[in-house]
């Protein structure tokens, strides 16, 4: 649980029930990422919003076994190895009709958006809709890893790369890293910005070869450019090194206003793309994982227990963790 800013506790709390059209799952495994870092900080947008609020439990990257159902749900889900969506839709509104469900105004979010608690535990209760279940070609890292890969399946499908495309991502956290596996995978030609040698390092044990910094940027022609930093400045800076006629995809959020010139992407002739939630990117990332076209596991720096959790969110890094962006919990 995060109780306030800086603030974040393993608390003893009720097991959760199924309600009705829910299942209860036992978590096995879950991630962190840079949400709940936000969330720990104070800064995450939803905070101040309204669409979240203090105390919450975290944990949207998960995997698990599902070991009750509510009424309504069919029991065969029981002992099932399973996923989720984050995004829960209303279900009954327009978007949701239309299968925007992870764009509904009045979705929640699990373990982000409207007090729905996270999977950072040993259960945790969820829609039966929103599964996803996991074959045994997937093992349990790789299942806790479809959340964020389908974030960076979605920006590869919106980046519509062809075989011997030359595609430039800018920012190798884990998103940016996951669209360089998936573009690769795709027959593109993948080069990473990165903010300096220590990412750009890391990047190149994934066996990208073409991992630059920007004082080492070559001037090549990129047919697709994907921004997945956190910088406010690099949004503009895709649109300026896209070729006219290419695309942009814009997954990458900052903490403050990141502005275009919308002159520059007329005149240019781009797409520009963005792209929120992995929803529609699940079943295709789990597809990709299965099949062994993408294996986002060496990004897991460690694995770890609930307990140890707190110390990671405030920043400290424990003895013997790999250079991954990636930090797992085991359940």
């Amino acid at each position: 649980m995060i109780t306030a800013p800086g603030h974040a506790e393993v608390q003893d709390l009720p097991a959760p029930i199924a309600a009705p059209g829910e299942v209860v799952v036992d978590v096995q495994r879950a991630g962190i990422c840079g949400t709940d870092l936000e969330f720990f900080s104070g800064a995450m947008a939803y905070l101040h919003s309204g669409h979240a609020a203090y105390p919450m439990r975290i944990g949207h990257e998960w995997m698990g076994t599902v070991s009750a159902v509510g009424v309504g749900v069919d029991p065969a889900w029981i002992g099932r190895r399973v996923t989720g969506d984050t995004m829960l839709g209303c279900g009954a509104c327009r978007r949701c009709d239309r299968g925007r469900q992870h764009v509904c105004e009045r979705r929640l979010e699990l373990g982000i958006r409207g007090g729905k608690p996270g999977a950072l535990a040993e259960q945790v209760a969820t829609p039966a809709r929103s599964l996803h279940r996991l074959p045994d070609a997937v093992d349990d890292a790789r299942g806790a890893l479809v959340e964020p890969g389908g974030n960076a399946f979605r920006a590869v499908e919106g980046a519509a790369l062809r075989p011997g495309d030359r595609c430039l991502v800018l920012g190798p956290g884990t998103i940016g890293l996951l669209c360089a596996l998936f573009a690769r995978a795709a027959g593109a030609e993948v080069h990473l910005l990165a903010r300096d040698e220590v990412s750009a390092a890391f990047a190149r044990t994934l066996g990208f070869d073409d991992v630059w910094t920007e004082e080492r940027l070559p001037r090549l022609p990129w047919d697709a450019v994907i921004e997945a930093s956190n910088s406010p400045l690099l949004p503009a800076r895709a649109l300026d090194l896209v070729e006219p006629g290419g695309r942009t995809v814009y997954i990458g959020l900052a903490g403050t206003p990141s502005l275009i010139d919308t002159r520059d992407l007329a005149l240019k002739d781009v797409t520009a793309v963005g792209v929120l939630s992995a929803s529609p990117g699940l079943a295709g990332t789990i597809d990709a994982y299965a099949a062994g076209v993408v294996d986002p596991r060496p990004l897991i720096a460690a694995t770890v227990t609930l307990d140890e959790l707190p110390a990671i969110l405030a920043g400290a890094r424990p003895a013997g963790a790999g250079r991954g962006p990636k930090f797992h919990v085991a359940l």
